[in-house]
């Protein structure tokens, strides 16, 4: 006996997961943006928001074959048959405006501060991260809006999230356009953090502004430093690590040496610069705090769940802003209620991490269950349902340490002629990880006590541009192609080479004579280009 809504609101439902989105939040999220029907329709705007949902949990069929599946376990229940058009026209009278409005109201943090693996002492562990990677079709109304990207030749959206890193959970959400850059976006989102959130970001998030308005939402900060920054020694501590002042924020500074030995006896060795509000050495050692920001690429996983999980790679489905904003909100809504379905039922049993529910397992009951209409209704109290249970019969094992790979495998990537930074073909178990603290050095000069962005407002005599300008000058009237600049430098990416390029050839710095090739600006190339291409 399958129970659902009576009438016309009958293929309205989102199988076991309705319980995350009831027909009354719907309703009242309908009522507010006032996007319900005038008159009664074979598809009501309740409909629609659910087929909006079912649209994302099938991204891999059409408009009729996800209805389809909507009603096929609607068996002796009189349902309309609209045409690919009706449902087309379904959308655009909806809007974005009602699917907006429910993420927002599903979107936050949802685990309890008694679960494994959210917070950090008295702070809960939240991540801001951009993706830059979504891709949708290629009409001129979209290329208006987002622009073609060179590498791959489709629009591209800039998608930045705010996550719970314990459960992977959005607390919020902002896309658009990529010319508008991450600490835009994350600058929209920051009335969402509270004093008792601990903040980890990746490099590119340290500007004076943006670090200086996180701070004043009380919220504290533990984030990557670009190498670059030059930050003053006010107070070297005990652990290694100094304290330090970034613009106006009072800060400390850990410099560490990562050293890595996996089972099959190779050594890896990185450094990570990091900068924390945090400021009590005693109670927050720099080696804890090193371990702790690895819980930063709890976003990366969040995010692969999003594109490659449910939406498996594929574009979005709308030539049109419009569409496109209804479909991520859409797409941002169904992934926070299957994370809700999978913390409530880790926090059933005591101890059980939200690490270890897997993603896939709950997806694709979640599809069983709405082919199947089943589980619409609450009829009994149990603490989980079919889904929960599911998962929970298939936790993953305990996070285990590897090195991951971090290549780049599409051959149109942007990225695909990175050079060698030395990182193993494949994914190595860990059998040993060595964290130390590199305290600065002691005769190292005195700066000024503000810091500064050396970006804009100091250039050491080896800087790289410097350098590249040494080898130009060198051999004037050689035409140097970008890829053996970067070659030469050994410490940069070809694509950060070319913009870099670029950009000293506008200021006058060098010259640019072709495609990617420069010379210096001093003297006339005399090296044809044909002679250029044997090379």
């Amino acid at each position: 006996m399958v129970t659902v809504a009576a009438g016309r609101f009958a293929p309205g439902h989102l199988g076991e997961l309705t319980q995350v989105v009831p027909f009354d939040l719907v309703d009242a999220v309908l009522d507010e943006t006032r996007s319900v029907q005038h008159r009664l329709r074979d598809l009501p705007s309740r409909v629609g928001v659910y087929f909006l949902l079912a649209m994302c949990l099938f991204p891999e069929v059409g408009y009729r074959l996800v209805w389809s599946k909507l009603t096929a376990g609607l068996a002796g229940i009189p349902v309309a048959s609209p045409t690919s058009k009706a449902l087309r026209d379904l959308r655009r009278r909806l809007g974005s405006a009602p699917m907006r409005a429910l993420f927002e109201v599903l979107a936050g943090p949802l685990a309890r501060p008694t679960t494994p693996g959210v917070r950090f002492g008295p702070y809960r562990t939240v991540s801001f991260d951009g993706c830059s990677s979504q891709r949708v079709p290629d009409s001129e109304r979209n290329r208006s809006w987002l622009g073609r990207t060179a590498h791959h030749g489709y629009p591209t959206l800039e998608l930045m999230t705010l996550v719970e890193t314990g459960t992977r959970a959005l607390i919020g959400a902002v896309f658009g356009p990529t010319a508008e850059g991450e600490t835009g976006y994350a600058g929209r989102l920051l009335h969402l953090l509270r004093p008792d959130m601990l903040v980890l970001w990746d490099k590119g998030f340290d500007g004076n502004d943006f670090l200086a308005a996180v701070t004043a939402t009380r919220a504290q900060v533990l984030g990557r430093l670009r190498n670059n920054r030059r930050a003053p020694v006010l107070s070297r501590l005990r652990d290694g690590s100094y304290l330090s002042v970034i613009g106006t924020v009072r800060v400390r500074v850990i410099d560490a040496r990562i050293t890595v030995t996996c089972a099959d006896g190779t050594v890896f060795t990185g450094s990570y610069r990091l900068v924390t509000t945090l400021t009590d050495a005693r109670r927050f050692p720099a080696a804890m705090m090193v371990a702790l920001y690895h819980q930063r690429w709890e976003h990366e996983s969040a995010y692969y769940a999003l594109r490659h999980t449910i939406m498996d790679g594929r574009l979005l489905r709308s030539g049109d802003p419009a569409g496109i904003e209804q479909e991520m909100w859409s797409l941002l809504t169904l992934y926070q209620a299957l994370r809700t379905v999978m913390v409530d039922a880790a926090e059933s049993v005591q101890g059980t991490d939200p690490d270890r529910c897997g993603f896939t397992i709950a997806l694709q009951t979640a599809r069983d269950q709405v082919v199947q209409a089943a589980d619409i209704v609450v009829t009994t109290v149990e603490p989980v349902g079919l889904i929960g249970r599911r998962v929970l019969a298939a936790l993953l094992p305990p996070r285990r340490q590897r090195v991951s790979t971090r290549k780049v495998k599409s051959p149109v990537s942007r990225y695909s002629e990175r050079l060698d930074d030395g990182r193993p073909d494949a994914s190595r178990t860990v059998t040993d990880l060595d964290v130390t603290v590199l305290a600065p050095a002691a005769d190292e000069r005195p700066l000024p006590d503000v810091s500064r962005d050396d970006r804009h407002t100091h250039r050491s005599p080896q800087s790289r541009r410097e350098r590249v300008l040494e080898l130009l000058r060198a051999d004037p009237s050689r035409r140097w192609p970008a890829r053996e600049l970067a070659q030469h430098l050994g410490d940069i990416t070809l694509g950060t080479m070319y913009r870099q390029l670029s950009r000293w050839a506008q200021d006058g710095h060098l010259r640019k004579c072709g495609p990617g090739v420069y010379t210096s600006s001093r003297e006339n190339p005399s090296t044809p280009l044909r002679d250029l291409r044997k090379r």
